[in-house]
């Protein structure tokens, strides 16, 4: 193995810095000087940025893990060991993980080779067995997150195909659970509810699995149906949009994507970032997830956008879902206030939130307690219209009768 290996961070296409193997493997993350010197620079993170605003350039080097930026844009879980396993590639190895899946990452990031692009020996090196494609044919997307789910395109026609390598999808196909059932049907429930009531969300659709080219082998056994969800980083001419989530926002390794920030720091970012506008929709997301009892809402599940590059807007929501259905668990991801627990959610928490984070109280509570409002009206006509089971349908009428918030509203 090379003394020294190089990988090309590149941001829209073009050459923003460089992520660096050293013996020992160590990793050093470090910025291209023409990305330093360039005031109108694209936002790569915000991590990357200091109180004033000025660019951090002085990076520690990492231990076998790339910076966290960097880790969240891989998968993480079953999804990681499978794309692993394919290429052959030990899993905790994230440098060769980029080598085999940075030519299609999230948002307006690609990371490829330095110089020749070969394959650098020592690459399946540390536990890693040699799967049956290899790094060279293997999977070359990454859709950071858990489940199995992968990038496709739309044909004409309507339908979809996943393509061969994985590569330039403007469409996310999300798998069924195979511990869960109608998981992909709660979630497309879920996402329709949420645009009626005027949430940002993107485009989805149920699908047969039956119906989608190109699923990678030993999927064959999988029945029913996915969840296409229409990707809001690609343009419908497949340009690149950038954006990141809050785990890369506060520096965050994907593990501690629950404990190491709280609902009060996100609300405090989109204040300074984005305004009234980011803050009401963070309330009315928050305030509907914990209604339909989404206790999944951790930091990797809120993202900021940069539609012209260099500022950040609240990226359209996703990965709703009503996991009371699945888990006896009543409390929300991340802290909000002192407590967890969605039934503690009521006006006055609201104040009290608005108070701590330093926001407009009434945009808050006018943001918190419509949303409320909606919500109730929407699922009282249209539950019964949606894909979901009479459990799912029942465990979120119970949970509903439980919320401070929603006693209060009604008897306002």
């Amino acid at each position: 193995m090379p003394d020294i290996t190089v990988l090309k961070v590149m941001l829209y296409g073009e050459k923003r810095g460089t992520l660096t193997l050293f013996p020992g493997e160590r990793v050093l993350f470090a910025f291209s000087q023409d990305y330093i010197d360039d005031p109108e620079r694209p936002t790569l993170s915000l991590s990357f940025k200091d109180q004033m605003g000025a660019l951090i350039t002085d990076i520690r080097p990492t231990q076998t893990r790339v910076p966290p930026f960097f880790s969240n844009l891989l998968p993480e879980g079953a999804m990681r060991d499978y794309l692993a396993g394919r290429a052959g590639v030990n899993g905790k190895r994230e440098f060769f993980l980029f080598w085999v899946l940075g030519r299609d990452l999230p948002g307006g990031i690609t990371i490829e080779p330095d110089e020749n692009g070969a394959w650098p020996p020592g690459g399946n090196d540390g536990g890693g067995e040699q799967g049956h494609d290899g790094p060279e044919t293997a999977f070359r997307f990454s859709l950071a997150g858990v489940q199995l789910k992968f990038s496709a395109m739309m044909e004409a026609a309507g339908g979809l195909t996943i393509p061969a390598q994985g590569v330039g999808g403007s469409w996310i196909i999300k798998l069924p659970s195979v511990k869960f059932e109608g998981v992909p049907e709660n979630e497309y429930a879920m996402m329709t509810l949420a645009r009626m009531i005027g949430i940002d969300v993107p485009e989805v659709r149920l699908v047969d699995l039956k119906s989608i080219a190109g699923l990678p082998d030993g999927m064959g056994w999988l029945e029913g149906s996915a969840l296409a969800v229409k990707r809001f980083d690609r343009t419908d001419g497949g340009e690149s949009i950038h954006i990141e989530d809050f785990a890369q926002v506060f520096g965050v390794y994907p593990d501690k994507k629950y404990d190491r920030a709280s609902y009060r720091n996100i609300a405090e970012v989109l204040w300074a970032e984005t305004g009234a506008k980011g803050v009401a929709e963070f309330i009315r997301r928050l305030v509907f997830n914990t209604l339909i009892g989404n206790a999944d809402m951790h930091l990797k599940n809120w993202s900021l956008i940069y539609p012209d590059r260099r500022h950040a807007a609240l990226s359209p929501g996703y990965d709703f879902v009503s996991t009371i259905d699945y888990i006896d668990d009543k409390n929300m991801a991340l802290n909000f206030l002192k407590s967890k627990s969605m039934t503690d959610l009521s006006i006055d928490t609201l104040t009290r939130f608005a108070a701590k984070a330093r926001l407009p109280e009434k945009l808050v509570l006018d943001s918190g307690m419509e949303t409320v409002e909606k919500f109730l009206s929407v699922w009282s006509s249209e539950r019964k219209n949606l894909p979901l089971s009479i459990h799912t349908i029942e465990a979120i009428e119970q949970h509903l009768k439980k919320i401070e918030l929603v006693r209060e509203t009604i008897k306002v």
